[in-house]
């Protein structure tokens, strides 16, 4: 291999500097594929394992102790312990790669029904649930019930339906605005936790991934299936702790937004929902 051994002896002896050094071995594995062990591989893989081996090329000089090998024969096995090391790498990547995308496809599909139908069937509900027994608006109610799931309503939606309740939509933004301030730091906890939840749900599908790359019964197989194991069992508890957490508004905290008492809201709150129980109640008689 390039009588590497003669060109060690000479960069020792400073007849040829560093950066010639791992030039002349750089240069000769571009051009000489056939006469590594990696001549197996196909060119293009073999060009992409030169350009992320070639910073380690300093390492291995440094690495390099005459115990008996010559240096040749030690950088021949540096490559192919490098070239596993790389394998592995791509391959990580690769997993990483196709779980990411199967997650955004599956995520695409959940999203297909279009946004304008869903707010539109929402303005519907809203008017009817404004009626009260006596055939007359009861705005309250419905303002009560906006800030209350605060969480839920986009300022979009929020301008659209506040000239149905008779409020100005800059009225219904900014009490939203002072609600979001008040839950800030609930919300914060809530977006962290589904952050984790996320990242936990992609750990999943690269274990998942992992597993079609080992035999069954092997150990390396079994290590595997035990960390996916681990993994979903704490997925389904986030998911779990994270379905208990309350994303609405207090009472307590409507009532000072609205600036009406609790007691109020309560009634307020009480009323729709028992409205809301009728309604779906005759939806399903029709």
């Amino acid at each position: 291999m390039l009588k590497l051994n003669n060109l060690f002896d000479d960069y020792l002896l400073g007849e040829i500097s560093r950066y010639d050094f791992e030039g002349f071995i750089y240069h000769f594995l571009l051009n000489n594929q056939e006469k590594t062990c990696l001549a197996h591989w196909k060119r293009y893989e073999y060009d992409d394992f030169l350009s992320w081996f070639y910073p380690r090329l300093q390492q291995a000089i440094e690495m390099y102790q005459d115990i008996g090998a010559s240096f040749e024969a030690f950088f021949s096995k540096y490559i192919l312990i490098s070239s596993k090391e790389y394998r592995n790498e791509i391959t990580s990547c690769e997993i990483i790669e196709y779980s990411t995308w199967s997650s955004q496809v599956s995520e695409l599909y959940a999203h297909e029904e279009p946004a304008f139908y869903l707010e539109k069937n929402a303005e519907k509900i809203i008017k009817d649930l404004i009626i009260d027994k006596q055939g007359r608006k009861n705005t309250r109610r419905i303002l009560s019930l906006i800030i209350k799931c605060y969480y839920y309503i986009s300022d979009d939606f929020a301008e659209k339906v506040a000239p149905k309740i008779g409020i100005k939509s800059e009225e219904l933004l900014e009490m939203l605005k002072k609600i979001r301030s008040i839950r800030q730091k609930k919300d914060d906890d809530i977006y962290n936790m589904k952050e984790r939840i996320y990242s936990q749900f992609f750990r999943c599908q690269i274990y998942e991934r992992n597993l079609l790359y080992f035999k069954e019964n092997e150990s390396l197989y079994n290590k595997k299936k035990l960390q996916l194991k681990k993994a979903r069992k704490r997925l389904a508890s986030m998911r779990k702790r994270l379905a208990s957490i309350r994303k609405e508004a207090t009472n307590d905290q409507v009532a000072e937004i609205i600036g009406v008492t609790k007691g109020t809201v309560d009634a307020s709150l009480y009323r729709l929902k028992i409205k809301w129980t009728k309604m779906v109640k005759n939806a399903h008689l029709n």
